[in-house]
């Protein structure tokens, strides 16, 4: 199998993911207990990569800090994309950082092993490039390919008709034609896309091959979402890459806390007496959990504290929050708001931000959203959206 150098677009904030990304951008979200970007490093690597380009923009400096110049042995080049303006712009920017034949992965969105060597082991000598794709039974929300002999003969973003489409998985291998047709095609709300540029290639008649795979491809597009790619991951048997899901090391479990698998628990964790953890719970790094406290199908980000007696369900935490003493965080489903819409019966019981803090006793009711920096004051009930810096009195 051939070696390649891969190009990650982890430029863009993930916006529809707001408030957790106020401060670092999406692929630096947890999935288990380390980074979306982390998970993508590792398959990589894992396929045989030996060289990464890392295109990096919104708030660029939480991954070249998390990452340094090298992961797994294996250098990073890091790319800076000023503006985001697409995912063909940010390939342009990567274009002096390759040379020859390059794959190219979305740094945002968990992707296997198996993915990534399917679309290697796929790619023919004639080709301009060639798309991993999945069967999947819905595609609108993402981008649908249709597949005749192994080529491609039709590209579509967000389709809504009933043709017979396979996803987009994010996973390519181009030559260096692509980035010539990404050049020359038209920007869309003056922003550039790699599919654009695919879609040139396809009706001008070059061969854009598809290679179907079965491996295991999650996304974050909303702040729920990262509880199912974290379930996923748990099913999966990789939330945390070689560490197993029962490895509690280096972490401080009373002897009459419950740990209910799956879970992954971070290494400096501290889970008090008759504490209940899991199953499906994902406990970031130097996280705490009170006594008698019960945590349930949740990811609660490093130097999250829970006190005592606080019950937090399908709860998505940011890094340093607390939920105090008594505190309930219940369960969806619930009513979320992404800025000017509303999901209806969503599996979210609340999402707190960075530093988000209550004083216990408080009540979350669900699809509650929290901004960083809030103050929840003693016996409040939180409902909706909580903008950031914001002290809420009962």
């Amino acid at each position: 199998m051939d070696s390649y150098a891969a190009i990650v677009l982890a430029a863009g904030e993930g916006n529809r993911l707001r408030p957790l990304t106020r401060y670092r951008p999406k692929p630096m979200l947890p999935a288990g207990t380390k980074p979306i970007l982390e998970h993508v490093f590792d398959a990589l690597v894992d396929a045989g990569i030996d060289e990464l380009v890392a295109v990096v923009g919104y708030r660029s400096t939480r991954v070249q800090s998390h990452f340094g110049p090298t992961y797994r042995n294996v250098p990073i080049t890091y790319v800076s994309q000023e503006k985001q303006l697409g995912t063909g712009h940010a390939l342009l920017a990567a274009e002096s950082a390759v040379d020859g034949t390059c794959l190219v992965i979305n740094g945002d969105q968990i992707v296997d092993t198996r993915i990534i060597r399917d679309t290697i082991s796929g790619h023919e000598a004639d080709a301009s490039a060639t798309l991993a794709l999945l069967q999947r039974p819905s595609v609108e929300a993402y981008g649908g390919v249709i597949l005749e002999d192994g080529h491609v003969t039709n590209i579509v973003e967000n389709p809504h008709d009933d043709q017979d489409y396979v996803l987009n998985a994010g996973v390519y291998i181009i030559e260096p034609a692509v980035f010539d047709a990404v050049r020359a095609s038209e920007p869309t709300a003056g922003e550039h896309h790699l599919v654009d540029g695919l879609s040139a290639l396809v009706d001008t008649g070059e061969t854009v091959n598809g290679v179907v795979s079965e491996g295991i491809w999650a996304d974050a597009t909303y702040p729920w979402d990262l509880l199912d790619v974290s379930f996923e991951l748990f099913d999966a048997g990789i939330v945390d890459g070689d560490r197993p899901p029962a490895d509690h090391r280096d972490s401080n479990v009373h002897p009459s806390a419950v740990i209910r698998e799956p879970v992954v628990i971070d290494r400096d964790c501290v889970i008090g007496p008759g504490a209940v953890v899991g199953p499906y719970v994902c406990l970031g790094e130097n996280a705490t959990v009170g006594s008698n406290a019960v945590v349930e199908e949740s990811v609660i980000d490093a130097d999250t504290r829970l006190g005592a007696n606080a019950t937090a369900i399908e709860c998505v935490t940011g890094i340093g929050v607390t939920i105090g003493a008594g505190s309930t965080v219940s369960g969806g489903p619930g009513d979320v708001r992404v800025r000017d819409r509303i999901f209806e019966d969503e599996s979210l019981g609340a999402l707190l931000a960075d530093r988000a803090h209550d004083d216990g006793g408080v009540t979350y009711v669900p699809g509650s959203i929290v901004g960083p920096d809030v103050a929840v004051k003693p016996g409040t009930t939180v409902r909706g959206t909580i903008p950031e810096g914001t002290e809420v009195w009962s």
